[in-house]
């Protein structure tokens, strides 16, 4: 009899260690990522920038955004004069983050002012902006010519 009860509690004892390893294990174990839901912010911004600096076809713009999101704005026009053309790139920094993407666009000579329009995609963002993403916003603006002053506008739907 006492071997049956000797051989009962090293039984016990083996599954108790089971049971407490097992334990463990669950109350260590790592969480799975938590899905976030997405919004939906409708852009309306408007800029107007100055140049920082110019390099042949290359416009270096900076200025401030105002409308759905405030910040400082930096633009790089690049314009292809044989192609009537505009490609950007965009920084947009809100507080609590930042916001990039790039565009294209097409352009032409009105006067004093050369007047583009086409469509830009923001592509990364930081902080608070970590998910943001677009694909179609609308991208339109003016470059006055004798200064190189750049206005431009950017509107649609923005995920969050």
């Amino acid at each position: 009899m006492l071997m049956r009860r000797g051989r009962r509690s090293k039984a016990a004892v083996a599954s108790a260690t089971i049971v407490a390893v097992a334990l463990l294990a669950l109350g260590t174990a790592t969480a799975a990522p938590i899905a976030r839901a997405s919004r939906t912010v409708m852009l309306n911004e408007s800029g107007h920038l100055h140049l920082t600096s110019k390099h042949t076809i290359t416009l270096n713009e900076q200025g401030t955004a105002s409308g759905t999101i405030k910040g400082t704005i930096y633009i790089h026009l690049r314009i292809a004069n044989n192609h009537g053309g505009v490609t950007a790139e965009v920084n947009i920094y809100p507080s609590g983050g930042s916001l990039s993407g790039s565009g294209l666009a097409s352009y032409h000579v009105n006067g004093a002012y050369a007047v583009f329009s086409g469509s830009l995609a923001i592509t990364r963002g930081t902080g608070g902006y970590a998910h943001a993403r677009a694909s179609s916003l609308r991208f339109t603006g003016s470059i006055q010519r004798r200064s190189d002053a750049v206005s431009v506008q950017l509107s649609g739907p923005l995920s969050v």
